[in-house]
């Protein structure tokens, strides 16, 4: 095949090789992104076949890191973040600390300089995002006071991160490496307002989507839920959240990841929160098996051959240093055992990061490239040996649980209580939102049985087409021969459709002004309120879209008013024939 492979054939080879080898480490026990490792490690530069573009599945893979974060900020809001900032903030902080403090000792033992220490140190200190949600996700633990710390524990330190990503190139010459303009043609400025222009471009970015995004992306993802087309809204919630994090690239300098996790935190807030994650899940988990085949491309294998020790080095550091410090912070903050031993096996591993982090370290002088092989080796490894990991943290757990039961239980225990109360009124608010939100649902259904015929996703689009309209006793609602532009649907109240032979009562639950909508003509009875009505409206270009998307509906609308015209007919031959006798 010719060697420059295109977009077609590295997303084809990448699927259908992540696909054969997921489903044999599926069969072996192992957990599928096993199988995505080596499909990247199998089609990289380093081993013998397909050589796939690289630099191209880079990229690809950062779109599912925008959409993972995406998917992660969707259902984990602020205040979530601020309940679990007791733990999350000091224990993020902390290891990032000491695990980069273990970092450069072990550089130290291997002749390297103070800057490549500091890389290769911050960069085996972050764990993965993409590996700790699926770990969660298998074990039922992303709503539960130990998942939502360990998320907010990624999110403080993603935010660590950007920052050690905007500072490096500032203090890369210091540390030993290759002075750039991290100014953008703005001049050398003092490293102090360094940090301070960096500090104020995040902290623009994070007041910018929090004040002004729950504004401005829930109407807009309601205009164009009201358009009725699933493409459409599909488009939007992708454009929304591949947009806000270029943007936030662009303008304020965060990371792609973390712009994408504000833009979910931002959609969160809307109604239609849920579609939009059902809409872009496919999405996510698409992209995620070419994140791991991305990884699995940059790594060396001859690594391992040549630098045996450093890697068990690099690997010890990641599963058992990170695993200790974590279980150390949490035990030193008063937090139950179990969550400690949670943490510590769910954020034994290095992720995405840490590739950015390594390939800035290498661009900029600080780590050598044997670093960024190590560093690589001891990312799949971990991630690789994570499901172990947890697998014996939860078997400790239970030892514990088993030997000392009274420590086990009332260690940590007013922290807990004091956490789970929090969490427990966020959820009760997220309950109480989808509560009222059905009950809308089941009053509409119980109002107008009409609209049983459709599914839920319509009704929930009938409820953002409507428009709430009432009228006192006596408002001529419509006016015999004006243009027919809206049907009205009777909530309370009652209204008398005052034809040429007589009045006609409607109660709710029932409708009018469909059939000059249907046939195109004049409307050809007024219709007045008898008591104090109100009304949902379906303007005509929304009936007309909504009827054609639901055919069934139609034919039901149309059968009904065909009746009344019909009535209405017998009803003046009736009359007639009365007047002639």
């Amino acid at each position: 095949m010719h060697q420059e492979v295109g977009l077609i054939a590295t997303v084809a080879v990448s699927f259908v090789f992540a696909a054969v080898l997921g489903y044999g480490a599926d069969r072996l026990r192992l957990p599928p992104l096993v199988g995505y490792l080596m499909a990247g490690i199998l089609m990289g530069p380093f081993t013998p076949g397909f050589v796939a573009d690289t630099a191209l599945a880079g990229q690809l893979a950062e779109m599912g890191v925008i959409l993972l974060m995406f998917g992660v900020g969707l259902h984990f809001s602020a205040s979530d973040l601020l309940a679990v900032r007791g733990i999350a903030v000091p224990g993020a902080i902390g290891r990032i600390i000491l695990a980069t403090l273990l970092g450069i000792g072990l550089c130290m033992l291997w002749g390297w300089s103070l800057g490549a220490g500091v890389v290769f140190g911050l960069s085996l200190s972050v764990a993965s995002t993409v590996v700790l949600l699926k770990a969660l996700e298998e074990r039922n633990l992303v709503n539960a006071p130990s998942g939502r710390v360990a998320v907010g524990w990624l999110i403080v330190e993603d935010l660590v991160m950007v920052l050690a990503l905007v500072l490096l190139p500032a203090l890369a010459e210091l540390l030993g490496g290759h002075a750039v303009d991290t100014n953008h043609g703005l001049g050398e400025l003092p490293l102090a307002l360094t940090i301070g222009l960096t500090l104020f471009k995040v902290l623009a970015f994070a007041a910018m989507a929090v004040f002004l995004g729950p504004r401005i992306v829930p109407w807009l993802l309601t205009m164009i839920a009201r358009t009725g087309s699933r493409e459409l809204f599909t488009l939007t919630v992708l454009a929304i959240a591949l947009g806000i994090a270029f943007g936030s690239a662009a303008i304020f300098g965060v990371s792609f990841a973390l712009g994408a996790f504000f833009a979910g935190v931002v959609m969160s807030e809307s109604q239609l929160s849920h579609r939009a994650a059902a809409d872009s899940l496919p999405l996510q988990n698409a992209f995620s098996v070419l994140f791991f085949v991305s990884v699995g491309m940059l790594f060396d294998p001859s690594i391992l051959v040549r630098q045996p020790l450093a890697v068990i080095g690099a690997l010890a550091l990641v599963i058992l240093g990170k695993a200790v410090i974590t279980f150390a912070i949490v035990m030193l903050l008063r937090y139950p055992i179990g969550m400690g031993l949670t943490l510590a096996g769910g954020l034994a591993q290095i992720g995405e990061f840490s590739f950015i982090l390594a390939g800035l370290g290498v661009s900029l002088g600080l780590l050598p490239h044997e670093g960024q092989d190590l560093i690589l080796a001891a990312a799949i490894l971990s991630i690789t040996l994570n499901p172990i990991v947890i697998i014996a943290t939860e078997g400790l757990k239970n030892y514990i649980h088993a030997q000392w039961p009274s420590v086990f239980e009332s260690f940590g225990r007013k922290r807990q209580i004091t956490l789970g109360k929090e969490l427990e009124k966020i959820r009760a608010l997220g309950e109480e939102r989808e509560r009222q939100h059905q009950l809308k649902m089941q009053q509409l259904i119980e109002t107008f049985p009409l609209f049983s015929q459709v599914g839920e996703d319509a009704q929930e689009e009938l409820l953002l087409l409507f428009k709430a309209k009432s009228a006192p006793p006596g408002e001529r609602v419509i006016r015999r021969g004006d243009r027919g532009d809206s049907m009205y649907f009777i909530s309370s109240g009652a209204v008398e459709v005052r034809l040429a032979s007589g009045a006609i009562r409607l109660e709710p639950g029932a409708f009018f002004g469909e059939m000059a909508l249907l046939s195109g003509g004049r409307r050809t009875a007024d219709v007045i309120a008898v008591d104090f009505c109100q009304f949902e409206v379906l303007e005509r270009r929304d009936f007309n879209m909504f009827m054609s998307h639901h055919p069934n509906l139609r034919a039901i609308v149309s059968e009904m008013a065909q009746k009344r015209t019909e009535m209405n007919v017998l009803r003046q031959q009736w009359e007639k024939s009365m007047d002639l006798s």
